[in-house]
Parts: structure tokens; C-alpha cells; sequence
């Protein structure tokens, strides 16, 4: 607890004392990402305002999402970040936790005992492989990604309930995962039940992605699967990133943490789409 008059995290030095109700870090952190989600840019001073906090106070959180590679910092402002960058898995595997971990929780509720599941790399499907191997589904998983191989076998008794292929391919570091001709050719001598993929964006046109080897990887799961779930946190909403991995029709479903807009929610209605939202019962928006 502070002493009397000490500045807190946010406060430092001669900026003013919190507003009572002011939200705080990992809040205003959010509030900046889903403001972003409905238009392109926007002002620190109307940020300070809307949460009743002062400009230093914002302009440091836009420099900390900045590093994290998650927003653009411009004169005043910040901005959505380029179509074709995204952080590395290790800064991902840092923000959403919470989120991100209720989406995996609800997907790995989906998967029945002896089930074949194709799973692509990234931090939300990494989630999705801890919360799968702490139910001790027996499952066979088909995967490029070393995060989630790991999390299925590592530290269980005989290696866990699942059984896990890695795919072959060439190792990428950033992402902990291996990719190529070699790994498609692999993926598509197999049939799954289902596939679970992520990506760094999704649209009315369909999920989006930085890596252009990771969309390779996404269809060829997608393309081998009977029933297709995007894994995705409402910070993806409205994020069109560097290459569209496949139309909305393509899913059967989407695991999420809160409902789409109003204009994706119906797009995915149209498509066919079954939204569950992580905590809640399955629909279709």
C-alpha cells in the first residue's frame, strides 16, 4: 500500500493522483486496443479524458503496446500497427492472458474422447493444448507447433492422455513452430475431426494473418478437418492483417472471449458460423 502523497505505477513525480475509478494499466491497455477496433486512430488527450487520467499516463501506454508491436504510435496518438507485423509469440504469450485462456477452456470443452485434431501454432492454441491435457481428453493431435506438443505431453504421467504427431518442416524460431512444403504434404495424408487454428486478425472476409508460411499451414488443416474453429480474442475484431488465410464459410465455428460488432456478427451468421463465447452457451450470431 502507498504512503500518503507516494505516486503510484501510473502517477509518477508531479502528475496527479489516480481519479478515483480511473481504470487501471492492464484496463486502459484493453480500452486502447478496442477503441482502435472501431477507428484507425486515436488522440492520447481523448484517451486521458475518457479515463480520467493524465496525457503522461497514456502516452506511456501507448509506448508500452507499441513495444509489444500491438499498436503504432504516431504524433499525438497511436494507430492501428502495419498489416504485416505482428509481435513475436513470446510478447503475444504476454497480453490477453485472461482472455485467452476462457477461449481455450471453452474450446477444449468441444473435443470428445478419441478424437483426431489438427492444431496450428500460436499463443491462443497453446492455451487451448494446457487446458486439453489438464482435462485428459484421450485424443490423437497432428501439430506444428512446439508450445502446444509440449503442453499436451510435458509433465504428464506416460506422456499424457494424447497422442501427438509433430509435424516435419523447417523450424521458425520466432513462432516455435516448423513450416514448408514439407509440413503441408504431411497434414494432407491425414483426416481430422477437428481443426483449431488462430490468427492475428479477423474480418468480415475471413480470419487474417501476418506470416504467409502460417496460412499455408492454417488451410491445409482446415482443408482436412470435418469441423473448423478459429480460436480468436475480441482484440482481433476488425483486424485486417497482410494475407486473408480463408473466407468466413470456411469455419464452422468461432471460440471467442465477447461478442463480435454488429456488422462481423452478422457476417458470421451468414456464413454459417457458431459463435461460442468463452463462459457462455454456443450460438450463432
Amino acid at each position: 500500500m502507498l504512503a500518503a502523497g507516494a505516486p503510484d505505477e501510473d502517477h509518477a513525480g508531479t502528475m496527479p493522483p489516480r481519479t478515483n475509478g480511473a481504470p487501471r494499466k492492464e484496463q486502459r491497455h484493453r480500452r486502447i486496443l478496442a477503441a482502435l477496433a472501431t477507428d484507425p486512430t486515436v488522440r492520447i488527450s481523448s484517451l486521458a479524458a475518457e479515463f480520467g487520467v493524465s496525457a503522461e499516463t497514456v502516452r506511456r501506454d501507448v509506448e508500452e503496446l507499441s513495444r509489444q508491436g500491438v499498436v503504432r504510435r504516431t504524433y499525438g496518438g497511436a494507430s492501428l500497427p502495419y498489416a504485416g507485423v505482428q509481435p513475436e509469440i513470446g510478447e503475444r504469450e504476454r497480453m490477453a492472458v485472461t482472455e485467452r485462456a476462457r477461449i481455450g477452456a471453452a474450446a477444449a470443452a468441444l473435443v470428445e474422447p478419441g478424437a483426431v485434431l489438427m492444431v496450428d501454432a500460436g499463443s491462443t492454441t497453446a492455451h487451448f493444448a494446457r487446458a486439453l491435457a489438464a482435462r485428459g481428453t484421450a485424443v490423437t493431435v497432428l501439430t506444428n507447433s512446439l508450445a502446444v506438443a509440449q503442453a499436451l505431453v510435458g509433465g504428464q504421467p506416460g506422456g499424457g492422455a494424447a497422442r501427438v504427431l509433430l509435424c516435419p518442416g523447417e523450424l521458425y524460431a520466432a513462432e516455435r513452430a516448423v513450416y514448408g512444403p514439407d509440413t503441408d504434404e504431411f497434414l494432407r495424408r491425414f483426416n481430422a475431426d477437428l481443426c483449431l487454428i488462430g490468427a492475428s486478425g479477423l474480418t468480415a472476409e475471413g480470419p487474417t494473418d501476418v506470416e504467409r508460411r502460417a496460412c499455408w499451414v492454417k488451410r491445409a488443416m482446415l482443408a482436412r478437418a470435418a469441423r473448423r474453429v478459429l480460436l480468436a480474442d475480441g482484440g482481433k475484431f476488425d483486424a485486417p492483417h497482410f494475407e486473408r488465410i480463408c473466407p468466413l464459410s470456411a469455419l464452422t465455428d468461432l471460440v471467442t472471449d465477447r461478442a463480435p460488432p454488429p456488422a462481423l456478427g452478422e457476417a458470421l451468421e451468414r456464413a454459417g458460423v457458431r459463435v461460442t463465447i468463452a463462459g457462455e452457451a454456443p450460438e450463432n450470431v
